[in-house]
C-alpha cells in the first residue's frame, strides 16, 4: 500500500510500541495528573511533535548514519539508559512531600513531552532501526509513502495517548485521596524507570 511493506503490520508495530510503558507515557499520565484533561492533550501533542521530528530525521538519513556508525547509536543507547536510571532513583529516594524529580508545570506539558519523546531511547530505536523496515524500495512513492507513514503514526498515537489520558483523570481523584497510595505510585515507577534504563545500557 503506497510503498509500505505490510500496512497492517506496520500499524500493529506502532500500536505495540504506544504500548511499552516508557518515559512517554509517564509523562502523558504524570501531566494529566497535574493539569487535568488539558494538561494530558497538551502533552499528547507534545509527544506526537516528537514523534514526527524522530520520522523525518529517519526519512533525511540519520538511520543510514547510525547504522553505518554503531558506536554512535551505542552511545546515545547508553546516554539515554543513564538518564532513565537517574529519574528512576530520585523518584525511589524523594523525600515525603518532596517535589517530583520531573517538573511537569502548566504552560510546559507540551514542551516537556516533546523533549522527553526526543530522549527516549525507545522512539529512537523504532524510527531509526524498526521503522525503515516497512518501506518497500521496489514500490516506494517518496513523500506520499513517507506522509501516509507520517500520519499513520500520529493518528494512533493521539487516540492511544488521549485515552490513556482520560483513564488517567477518571483515576485521578482517587490517587491524590490517599497520599501513601501515591507516594507507592511514585516509587513503584521509579524502580520501573531503573529497570528500563538498566536493561537499555546492557542490551
Amino acid at each position: 500500500m503506497l510503498g509500505i511493506t505490510d500496512y497492517g503490520a506496520f500499524c500493529a508495530a506502532i500500536l505495540l510500541f504506544l504500548a511499552l510503558p516508557g518515559p512517554g507515557t509517564f509523562t502523558l499520565l504524570t501531566s494529566t495528573a497535574k493539569g487535568g484533561l488539558r494538561g494530558g492533550a497538551a502533552a499528547t501533542a507534545g509527544v506526537i511533535v516528537g514523534d514526527q521530528v524522530l520520522l523525518w530525521l529517519a526519512v533525511a538519513g540519520v538511520a543510514a548514519v547510525l547504522a553505518a556508525h554503531p558506536a554512535w547509536f551505542r552511545a546515545i543507547q547508553f546516554a539515554g539508559a543513564a538518564y532513565l536510571v537517574w529519574i528512576g532513583l530520585r523518584l525511589v529516594f524523594a523525600k515525603e512531600g518532596a517535589a517530583l524529580p520531573i517538573r511537569i508545570e502548566p504552560r510546559h506539558y507540551a514542551r516537556q513531552a516533546f523533549f522527553i519523546t526526543l530522549l527516549n531511547p525507545k522512539a529512537i530505536v523504532f524510527y531509526m532501526a524498526f521503522f525503515p523496515l516497512f518501506i518497500d524500495p521496489l514500490r516506494h512513492q517518496g513523500l506520499l509513502t513517507f506522509g501516509v507513514m507520517a500520519l499513520t503514526i500520529a493518528v494512533l498515537s493521539a487516540v492511544y495517548a488521549l485515552g490513556l489520558c482520560l483513564l488517567a483523570d477518571a483515576v485521578t481523584v482517587q490517587v491524590k485521596a490517599h497520599r501513601r497510595l501515591a507516594r507507592w505510585l511514585e516509587r513503584l515507577a521509579g524502580v520501573w524507570l531503573v529497570g528500563f534504563g538498566l536493561k537499555l545500557g546492557i542490551a
